[in-house]
């Protein structure tokens, strides 16, 4: 229990400190935000920064810091490290470079930027890739809940029906200006989910469950290797590529740059705790990785409604209807929204008018339509890997960036260089990959990783690359006032 307590505070204090060095090395100041300088009653509307940060929260988390926590957890409390670590030096650095670059450039999607910093072909790709990885999650949270919603409800209010509300309901806040129900709805079900885990927390140490210490052995039931399945399945309780299409949608809504550790650092940090929270639970409500890994075959929502029920009595089980059903429909809606500020981005589409924002939802709204009515698990399963990769792209542009403005470009292209390594051995490796033993996989993955970060020195540390020492371009708010 002592570790657990351990990672708490260093996530904290995390926050306080790393986070203080993210932001100096960005260079935060007083120039006016896309919020005030571009407020067009639609998706860049100034929030204040409570609002700001909950949205962020929820829009980064829904039941990624569960989900992933959980299944992390299969490994043992050796989890707990990476959710730390990966949280502080890589997820929030993550999330906060590629807000506050959004910020710097118009409140641009994580595509628009990477084509900035790595060029015309990464734009092309990273244009496509965001938008059906988008959809994929729009489509993938639209079942979901609405076959938990039928369980909950009478026999004639069936799949077919709840699946329309749920896609009418994401057609409103895709098309509606951001803060008219996203700016609303969100910060009460951002406290639902952090309420949720302080008691699940509170919880697991009141009634006497057992957190076990820290250790680097492989406690997986099936001996599945922790390098890097462990550190892909965990996602967003450590570092996701999904919250690069998220960041956008907030630095369009920041009223002042200065609270952009607050907001991007911050709720990094604060769905980590709620990561570790929830791994702790898993390991201790189960009594070690073979219980946890048997209950989670029955299924991740079952595992978080038993949780709930035992520990927190009927109140919790309604919080843990509210988070398995609320949760994956606001990482959906907001997917839904990126996507269209994607296309919008792509083929500069002013989006104030209605009609612009009606010609991209519609279209969207209807292909998600027409996907759920087939079997997307098997394309599904790359999720994982698309999501971990987008997350390398985007610390490589941010360190592109980075050097750029003469900058410690090493705050990013660390986690960039660890995250390559990843990405790499996993598809390798993994079942819906390449099926390579790890004697393959793991020697190509750090060979990967580190022709990455060759070409990265190569092309920009030592000016051998194109465009390797053109400024950054400044936007009429790049300047401070």
């Amino acid at each position: 229990m002592i570790s657990f307590f351990v990672c708490l505070v260093v996530l904290i204090v995390g926050f306080f400190t790393y986070g203080k060095i993210a932001e100096k090395v960005f260079g935060s100041d007083d120039r006016t935000p896309p919020s005030l300088a571009m407020t067009d009653g639609a998706d860049y509307v100034p929030m204040s920064t409570p609002r700001v940060f909950l949205i962020q929260l929820l829009n980064i988390a829904g039941l990624g810091p569960i989900f992933g926590a959980l299944a992390g957890a299969c490994w043992g409390p050796s989890v707990f490290l990476w959710i730390t670590l990966g949280t502080i030096f890589a997820g929030a650095v993550h999330d906060f470079m590629i807000g506050m670059m959004s910020m710097r450039h118009k409140g641009a999607s994580v595509s628009e930027l990477t084509g900035t910093y790595l060029g015309k072909g990464m734009l092309q790709v990273m244009r496509v890739f965001s938008v059906v990885l988008l959809v994929l999650v729009g489509v993938t949270f639209s079942t979901g809940p609405a076959n938990l919603l039928a369980m909950l409800t009478p026999k004639v209010l069936d799949t077919k029906f709840w699946l329309v509300v749920v896609l009418i309901y994401y057609f409103i806040a895709t098309f509606v200006p951001i803060d008219k129900v996203i700016g609303k709805i969100y910060p009460v079900f951002g406290i639902c989910l952090i309420v949720m885990a302080l008691g699940v927390g509170g919880g697991i140490l009141l009634k006497g469950y057992h957190i076990p210490e820290i250790t680097l052995t492989n406690l997986h039931p099936s001996n599945t290797p922790i390098w890097p399945i462990m550190f892909v399945s965990v996602a967003c309780g450590a570092i996701s590529g999904f919250h690069a299409t998220q960041s956008p949608l907030m630095a369009r809504c920041i009223r002042t740059e200065k609270d952009g550790r607050k907001v991007f650092y911050g709720a990094m940090v604060a769905e980590g705790i709620i990561a570790l929270i929830w791994a702790a639970a898993g390991v201790a409500f189960y009594n070690g990785t073979g219980g946890l890994a048997e209950a989670l075959s029955q299924g991740q929502s079952v595992v978080v409604y038993d949780i709930c029920f035992t520990l927190l009595g009927p109140v919790g089980a309604v919080i843990a209807m509210i988070g398995v059903i609320a949760c994956p429909v606001s990482s959906a809606d907001t997917a839904y929204r990126s996507a269209r500020l994607t296309l919008a981005d792509w083929f500069n589409y002013d989006q104030k008018p209605v009609k612009n924002r009606l010609i991209l939802t519609v279209p969207l709204l209807a292909v998600g339509a027409v996907l759920t009515q087939v079997d997307v698990q098997v394309v599904w399963r790359y999720f994982s890997w698309s999501n971990q990769t987008l997350a390398m792209i985007a610390l490589w542009a941010a360190s592109v960036y980075l050097f750029r403005r003469k900058r410690n470009y090493w705050i990013t292209v660390v986690p960039a260089s660890f995250m390559s390594a990843v990405s790499c051995t996993y598809i390798l490796m993994a079942q819906e990959g390449f099926k390579l033993p790890t004697s393959v996989a793991y020697p190509v993955g750090i060979a990967f990783a580190a022709a990455c970060l060759g070409v990265f020195l190569w092309s920009c540390v030592m000016g051998k690359g194109k465009n390797a020492n053109t400024p950054v371009q400044e936007t009429p708010y790049e300047s401070a006032q």
